[in-house]
């Protein structure tokens, strides 16, 4: 039965804190002691024409919180709760919701709708409320119906599709539903209003038209009515019907061949003659044919099947490239200034770059007139022009065709750093780095960057870091990509060795700039700096990158005495600590990448540990993921020695370990465990208990993200090869938890590619811990591992069935196959000669690939394999 509310929603909105808090009180005590009540009295409160306006607003969306929730977990309790009410009760909610499209009031019939949509959600998945597409297509052929009811009836339809899958709905459902919308989008008929709602509601229920799209005449009535009303008077309705057509391009490619004349004289007005937001849907339509282009084009080139392809993009290369470079003249006066800004210029450049990479050289000639025409005009807005216009082209282009343009160009661009615009400078810098990004892989065989020009390139960027801070920051971006060329690039890196120190010192100064604000100069600086460690030639840079450390702790060192008077000087402490402590990470694992010079570390590994863990003291969440990842790096450099840091560290490790709320901090914390064990061994031991109970608490959570979970199998496998045998005793715990990880496994979605990807992910540490166990075992008690061998081969005989394997999740398979013969030999003689067939076509298949080290693991399996069948054959031979 419904309460009386009114006066409690409307305290709960009072200007008074204390009468605020007692009326939200008020209002949880009600929904904790009787939820049906509380639904019903919401549902009523929102439902009557009689109430006040902000008591029905607030009804409304506490219904809707009552109903849906973002955190997973959270919707699913909302959910149980829901289906849990009599189902009288929810009768009575629902009608009132239906009867709250007929409102008066605009706002109370939109938080219906989305209410409305809330409850089919949960409901009409499971054909409890078979009746709802009924009465709300009633509602729009009834010709005494208002306006008001009809786009209300349009927004809940829009809305439901939002929430439910095309699979809930039969085809005569859907087919009804599109009828209903595109005939509420006809202009002759309805109000503005309705329109929109329609050209909206036909936005979410694209999904829904596959079927009718594959319908010629059902498509093109359809296609019709989208670009008639792409033609509306009203902006917000043009806007839509572009937001339908950006839509249909990622949806239906394959059938758009027909239209597509119409459609380039729609873009291609609304892109020279319309609004800015009518215009940035026509840009972002050809940005969505270049995203289906290229993927198409990545299939074919992975599996060599063709697929429906086209060439849009190429056909109207022409027409389409001088119409983007028109939009790059229209950028705004402050768009430096702020990296979220999204305008015209913005978009075009955006989509010439899609295009080049679809397109790739044919692109270059209609794009360099352009850029030679206007990169000298006095007008800095042409300037800036060809310049992005010159940076958006330079993926997807061969090498070939670009090295030329690119090598005469350089020169220019360096002068241009000191051009007069800051527009112009800052688009010259993201200019230099992409070039760097794709024109500078010495490794390769190509570089824009010689001996000759080093001095002069690095002179320019350097003195650009001092610039203003958006400038300052670009180049630092093209710092970042010219030494990322020199990874792997062997005795060629040594060209940027004599300029390190000036490099970073530069990057640190950049850094410690008091005028950043809120620009992101300060993290690209660090990031910079973390990427010329990385990529640096140790041993000869040792000395320039030890006197780094020092300075990098010093800095650690000052933020942990910062005054913290309030939560932004608690936020702005952790994001500074947050990036010291990333570079700490990576110059403590540059160092300890060699023997020679480990030592470095080892001599301040105490001080190190004694920072981050005053870093941990200041209990932020963002720092306390940094200081991990660092605390990893330091456990790998000490060995055996990160023992005595223990006592000390393993509060914080429960900590994060125990962190469900920031879930990334407890996968990194997971990480940790696995550095640790490897780093001390056996030593590890006294503090196993009090780690698997707690990652076998996080397995059995609900409540913690799945991500975290994968990466929690692949640990016990570090936990067991560290205490060997000792790990006896947590096997009753492990083992069924493997096992059920399996079999979720074989229940997931495949056409699903969130799911796909985290399937990979499980399967993958199953292999890993279970090859962790094995090998664990395997010089004492392997027999323990004996009756769970059955299960290993049938999950790995899942793989081999698994024609869309994924191939680290094959190479983690192949492995644990080996571990199998190694660990358990003759034992599996039987398990193994029944698949005999089927293992060796795959370990012949995984002994051709391309990949070194699948090839390796294959061969490694084979040998241990066939090594377990001949042990069986001479213990019979001795019998």
């Amino acid at each position: 039965m419904a309460m009386e509310i009114t006066n409690y929603l409307l305290a709960a909105q009072a200007a008074d804190a204390k009468v605020r808090t007692e009326a939200e009180t008020s209002l949880k005590q009600f929904q904790e002691q009787n939820l049906p009540a509380f639904i019903l009295s919401l549902a009523a409160e929102l439902s009557n024409n009689d109430k006040p306006i902000e008591s029905r607003r607030l009804a409304g969306i506490v219904l809707k919180n009552s109903l849906d929730a973002k955190d997973l977990s959270k919707k699913e309790q909302l959910v149980q709760q829901w289906m849990a009410i009599d189902i009288n009760a929810k009768s009575q909610v629902k009608n009132m919701l239906l009867r709250t499209l007929e409102s008066q009031s605009p706002e109370a019939r939109h938080t219906s709708a989305q209410v409305i949509a809330k409850v089919a959600g949960i409901e009409v998945p499971q054909k409890l409320w078979p009746k709802l597409i009924g009465t709300l297509l009633t509602n729009m052929t009834q010709q005494d119906k208002s306006a008001g009811l009809k786009q209300a009836t349009l927004e809940t339809l829009g809305y439901i599709c939002e929430e439910i899958s095309h699979q809930d709905l039969v085809q005569d459902e859907v087919n009804s539903v599109l009828t209903a919308v595109v005939q509420g989008m006809n202009m002759a008929e309805h109000s503005s209003e309705v329109r929109l709602a329609a050209t909206k509601a036909l936005y979410n229920a694209l999904e829904f038209a596959q079927t009718n799209f594959e319908n010629e005449m059902e498509r093109s009535y359809i296609m019709k009515m989208v670009c008639e009303t792409a033609l509306a008077k009203e902006t917000e309705i043009r806007q839509a019907a572009f937001e339908c057509l950006v839509s249909i391009a990622s949806t239906y490619y394959e059938v758009l061949e027909p239209y597509m004349p119409t459609l380039f004289e729609l873009t291609s007005n609304a892109v020279k003659n319309d609004e800015e937001a009518v215009a940035l849907q026509a840009i972002e339509f050809w940005s969505s044919i270049c995203d289906e282009e290229i993927e198409l084009q990545e299939y074919e080139g992975e599996t060599g099947d063709s697929a429906a392809h086209f060439c849009f993009i190429e056909k109207a290369l022409s027409s389409l490239v001088p119409m983007l470079l028109e939009t790059l003249l229209k950028q705004e006066e402050d768009q430096d200034q702020d990296d979220s800004i999204w305008n015209i210029s913005m978009a075009g450049g955006t989509c010439l770059g899609l295009v080049a990479r679809t397109v790739g050289d044919a692109v270059v000639p209609f794009v360099m007139p352009f850029v030679q025409e206007n990169i000298s005009k006095a007008d800095w807005r042409a300037r800036e022009a060809a310049t992005f216009a010159f940076g958006s082209i330079l993926e997807g282009p061969s090498t070939e065709k670009l090295s030329q343009i690119v090598g005469a160009g350089l020169d220019f661009l360096l002068t241009a750093m000191k051009d007069q615009n800051n527009h112009v400078k800052d688009t010259t810098a993201w200019t230099l780095s992409r070039i760097f990004e794709f024109m500078h892989s010495p490794a390769g065989g190509f570089s824009v960057i010689s001996s000759a020009n080093l001095q002069k390139i690095l002179a320019v960027l350097l003195e650009s870091t001092k610039d203003s801070p958006n400038v300052a920051e670009k180049a630092c971006g093209a710092i970042y990509y010219l030494a990322q060329g020199y990874e792997d690039a062997g005795a060629v890196s040594s060209v940027l060795t004599p300029y390190l120190e000036a490099i970073f010192s530069c990057l640190i100064s950049a850094a410690d700039r008091s005028d950043v604000g809120d620009s992101k100069l300060r993290t690209a600086a660090y990031e910079t700096l973390n990427e010329v460690v990385r990529c640096s030639n140790v041993p000869e840079t040792t000395n320039i990158i030890a006197q780094l450390l020092p300075a990098v702790m010093n800095k650690l060192s000052q933020t942990i005495d910062i005054p913290v008077l309030s939560s932004e000087d608690r936020e702005k402490q952790g994001d500074l600590q947050a990036l010291l402590c990333g570079v700490l990470q990576v110059i403590t694992q540059k160092l300890s990448s060699s023997d020679e010079t480990k030592s470095i570390v080892l001599q301040v590994a105490d001080q190190i540990m004694i920072l981050l863990l005053k870093v941990f003291a200041c209990r932020s969440s963002t720092v306390h993921e940094e200081a991990m990842l660092a605390i990893g790096a330091v456990a790998y450099a000490c060995g055996t020695q990160f023992e005595k840091y223990m006592p000390e560290f393993y509060k914080y490790l429960e900590m994060g370990l125990q962190n469900f709320e920031e879930y990334q901090v407890c996968a990194i914390s997971v990480g940790v465990v696995g550095d640790i064990c490897r780093a001390l061994d056996n030593k590890v031991l006294p503090y196993c208990d009090g780690i698997m109970t707690l990652l076998l608490k996080d397995l059995s959570s609900g409540e913690l993200h799945r991500s975290v979970k994968p990466p929690i199998f692949s640990c016990f496998g570090d936990i067991a090869l560290a205490i060997g045998a000792d790990f006896q005793k947590y096997l009753p715990y492990a083992i069924p938890m493997l096992q059920t990880a399996s079999a979720l496994c074989a229940q997931l979605d495949a056409e699903d590619e969130e799911l796909l990807d985290y399937g990979n992910q499980l399967r993958r540490s199953i292999f890993e811990a279970y090859s962790g166990l094995l090998q664990g075992f395997k010089n004492s008690q392997s027999d323990l591992m004996a009756p769970h061998a059955s299960h290993l081969l049938q999950f790995i005989d899942l793989v081999v069935k698994d024609v869309k394997r994924d191939e680290a999740v094959l190479k983690a398979g192949v492995a644990a196959l080996g571990d199998v013969a190694d660990a358990l030999g003759p034992s599996v003689k039987p398990l193994l000669m029944e698949r005999q067939s089927a293992y060796g076509a795959l370990l012949n298949e995984c002994a051709e690939s391309g990949d070194e080290q699948l090839k390796e693991t294959a061969q490694w399996a084979m040998g241990m394999i066939r090594q377990a069948l001949m042990m069986m054959a001479e213990v019979r031979r001795l019998e």
